[in-house]
């Protein structure tokens, strides 16, 4: 397990930086992007099919309610910044990059530059919560991991791509959720996700959660206190 997650890092670091320029002036753009996904397909699914293949493994604490609700709340969250980062984010490689780190940061932009990430981050770290197995704490790991060095890692590959537009845009952001309004450089007002982020997450938070069980998987979500 540690070594098929070990190949899942590496591969999506190695593509995003030292490999990426070389291969994109060969392959071009669109080249690029396929075999990115190509490999990033195939090593995710060797991920989850070491994952699958561990054996039972007993939990390192007790899981409780209060734990669920916790855990929950956190994966609602995550859903709510992962659906408000698919409009108007200038980390995307999309037309517009430019003009949206150009744009005063609102919703969950103010929360943190990189709400993708950080959404696929706290996905991880709830359900090392609520299932506290050797197993998923290495994969729950990995993928915190990856997500979070990866925006480290972006942040870099942005300000040299998009130079003073992205370096505006970092000064205005924070890479932590609401740092920036605690150290008081945001307004909390700002901060409130948009309608597309907030109903978006909670469809998308009902929907994985029912589909965790209903997949066989340990019931989530609302739908462990309404069966």
């Amino acid at each position: 397990m540690i070594t098929t997650c070990a190949l899942f890092v590496g591969s999506h670091l190695a593509l995003s930086h030292p490999l990426r320029d070389g291969l994109a002036s060969r392959l071009g753009e669109r080249g690029f992007q396929i075999v990115y996904s190509i490999v990033a397909i195939a090593t995710l699914i060797m991920v989850v099919q070491a994952w699958r293949g561990m054996p039972p493994e007993p939990p390192l604490w007790a899981v409780g309610d209060g734990l669920w609700i916790v855990a929950s709340l956190i994966v609602l969250f995550a859903s709510i910044l992962f659906m408000g980062s698919l409009i108007g984010n200038p980390a995307l490689a999309a037309p517009g990059a430019v003009e949206a780190a150009q744009a005063s940061p609102r919703g969950v932009f103010a929360i943190t530059r990189h709400p993708m990430m950080w959404g696929f981050a706290l996905w991880a770290i709830a359900h090392v919560m609520v299932m506290p197995t050797p197993g998923q704490i290495v994969l729950s790991a990995t993928i915190a991991f990856l997500a979070l060095v990866g925006s480290a890692g972006q942040d870099i590959k942005k300000a040299r791509l998009m130079g003073e537009a992205w370096r505006g845009w970092a000064a205005r952001t924070s890479f932590v959720p609401y740092a920036g309004q605690i150290s008081g450089k945001a307004s909390w007002a700002e901060a409130i996700p948009r309608p597309h982020a907030l109903f978006g997450g909670i469809v998308l938070w009902i929907a994985a959660t029912w589909a965790h069980g209903a997949l066989g998987n340990m019931v989530a979500g609302i739908w462990r206190w309404t069966g």
